[in-house]
């Protein structure tokens, strides 16, 4: 058995959350305390001519974490471009960007790479969606394509990254097509003492109707209609956009990192979950 440290992350192209200033030095060092295995970063600059500390970030921030990399270029400036990429500290075997761009305003990849560990395959899947349902939607299809193409169905697979899914209507295809679980959903949680729970249960809206949720079902049995956290704005986050899905593993812990350093260095929370490998 392998405990994994798996963390997605849009990084905001290497600036603050309000875009004003450089914040990968402390990027670098958060993510250094964090002890990630497997990295999934979105907004990633691969190429900046016009400020040399904000080029290169894939490669920079595996030089300091001592991992391999993979970037997938997506959206190409003059004098820059952008994309996702997977950094990890087990060898990575191959990997390939597909575009799946559904328009010319949003450049959007998926970048898949084949990480070995303990000498089997595991399949890593880098993805940032548009901001248009019926492109997601789109995305999403070629997404699982994809999958069922190329992923044979006894092997590993993780997906991270910014879905843009707000509404959390895509998840239904992970769970129902390719038996992806999203890692809040199945994740161990504590008993809350019942004086608390009563409490919890007085004060809780009325729950919508059970066909605006997703009923997302754990490999051993628990099941949860649990939606992901909300990861955006990082300083006061509302939006549900990040996910990390799953298929072949148990979920030790799944948190979103809030408060300092995380509200300065993007304008996303970064997710966190401890993976077990059988």
């Amino acid at each position: 058995m392998t405990v994994l440290r798996v963390v997605s992350y849009n990084i905001h192209k290497g600036r603050s959350a309000m875009g004003t200033r450089e914040s990968l030095a402390a990027l670098r060092l958060g993510l250094y305390n964090l002890r990630p295995d497997l990295l999934f970063l979105q907004e990633v600059q691969g190429r900046n001519e016009q400020r040399y500390s904000l080029d290169g970030q894939h490669e920079s921030l595996a030089a300091v974490l001592s991992m391999q990399c993979a970037y997938g270029c997506n959206a190409v400036r003059p004098r820059s471009d952008h994309g996702n990429a997977l950094l990890s500290r087990f060898p990575i075997l191959q990997y390939e960007n597909q575009d799946v761009s559904d328009h010319r305003m949003e450049q959007r990849g998926l970048l898949h790479a084949v990480v070995e560990i303990n000498g089997a395959p595991v399949h890593c899947l880098v993805v940032h969606l548009g901001l248009f349902a019926g492109g997601r939607s789109r995305q999403v299809a070629a997404l699982v394509e994809r999958i069922k193409r190329l992923v044979p169905a006894d092997e590993p697979v993780l997906i991270a990254g910014d879905f843009n899914d707000w509404s959390n209507r895509l998840a239904p295809l992970f769970v129902e097509q390719l038996g992806l679980y999203e890692v809040f959903a199945v994740a161990p949680h504590a008993r809350d003492p019942r004086l608390l729970r009563r409490l919890r249960d007085t004060l809780t809206v009325k729950p919508k109707p059970l066909a605006q949720k997703v009923h997302e079902l754990g490999a051993h049995g628990g099941a949860r209609l649990t939606p992901p956290p909300r990861t955006f704005p990082a300083a006061f986050p509302w939006l549900r956009l990040d996910r990390i899905y799953q298929r072949g593993f148990a979920v030790r812990h799944a948190k979103v990192l809030h408060g300092m350093p995380w509200r300065q260095i993007s304008d996303h929370a970064p997710l966190l979950a401890e993976l077990e490998l059988p």
